[in-house]
């Protein structure tokens, strides 16, 4: 086997692919190729992107889009309408307001706030599982897959490298790690480290040792904007519309599919502690790591086994 690897700038962050494959070179070329079809199919903020096809009849008509684009979709809107969740894939009008991330990133006004909520229901978006079509009912609403799509497309391309044969290898998409097969330290368990979110990116506040998984990481450092004395992060609190208030600096969720530690990232940030960990226990599937500003780390039962380093 070959080991081959690739660092491409794609979807607004840093991607690392490493494989060990007899045709490591071409496989790779296929993965950054399948990248960039998701890219523009998944985007929020390419105007010719799949997605915002959708987003430009929000009001108007249905648009029948992919069969991925449509899943992708259906999944996000149904973990937005469950009781008490913070994930909402009809966000994209806060988050164009604030736009936290990008060079023209604003503090919006209250009155522009509550304009932009008043378009985020999720249950405004209509799916037709016949046709695939997806109509948004409001003029100005539109979707927002950035909490899903780095998950989802990570087990897309997990999938075709286990239909070629891939022996083993490593998909980071941005703070959505992937790893498969076995790795070349004991015992073939992978080393993952959980950044520390008060060090720099390459500081971790703890090390995991464990078999073939996806760990996503959500954190308030990822995007900021710094106005003043004022810092804002990225994490837009679905119901008030602003960054959420939150004594969680990251959570960390360890799924085998990555779209699900997207999800429930997403859906637990901005809960209490206790809360969080209640969820954890009682949800097959997952475990999750906690770490407060305080530097704290709680995690669920399992992932404790885990911890090599902290």
């Amino acid at each position: 086997m070959v080991q081959g690897k690739r660092v491409v700038r794609l979807m607004g962050t840093i991607i690392e692919l490493t494989i060990e494959h007899e045709a490591a070179e071409s496989v790779l070329n296929e993965l950054v190729t399948r990248l960039k079809e998701y890219e523009h199919r998944f985007s929020a903020n390419d105007p010719s992107s799949e997605l915002m096809q959708v987003n430009r009849q929000s009001g108007k008509s249905p648009v029948v889009v992919h069969p991925e684009l449509y899943e992708l979709i259906k999944l996000g809107t149904a973990h937005s309408q469950a009781p008490g969740s913070q994930l909402n894939i009809a966000i994209g009008p806060l988050v164009q307001s604030w736009r936290i991330g990008f060079s023209d990133a604003r503090v919006p006004s209250e009155a522009e706030l509550n304009a932009k909520l008043a378009l985020t229901d999720p249950g405004q978006i209509v799916l037709d599982d016949a046709t695939h079509s997806v109509f948004l009912t409001k003029p100005g609403m539109a979707i927002d897959l950035g909490s899903l799509a780095k998950g989802y497309i990570g087990d897309r391309l997990l999938a075709y490298l286990q239909s070629v044969g891939a022996r083993s290898g490593l998909l980071n998409l941005g703070g959505n790690l992937l790893v498969f097969g076995p790795s070349s330290h004991p015992q073939g368990l992978w080393r993952i480290g959980i950044r520390d979110p008060q060090g720099e990116r390459e500081e971790y506040r703890l090390i995991l040792a464990t078999p073939a998984t996806s760990v996503v990481t959500s954190g308030i450092y990822e995007r900021q904007l710094v106005t003043g004395n004022h810092r804002y992060h990225h994490l837009i609190d679905r119901y008030t519309g602003h960054p959420l208030e939150t004594d969680l600096a990251s959570l960390t969720i360890l799924s085998q599919k990555s779209v699900d530690g997207e999800i429930w990232t997403t859906r637990l940030f901005g809960k209490e502690p206790d809360e969080i960990l209640a969820i954890l226990e009682q949800t097959p599937g997952i475990e999750g790591i906690l770490i407060m500003k305080d530097r704290q780390v709680l995690t669920s039962a399992q992932v404790a086994d885990h911890i090599i380093w902290q």
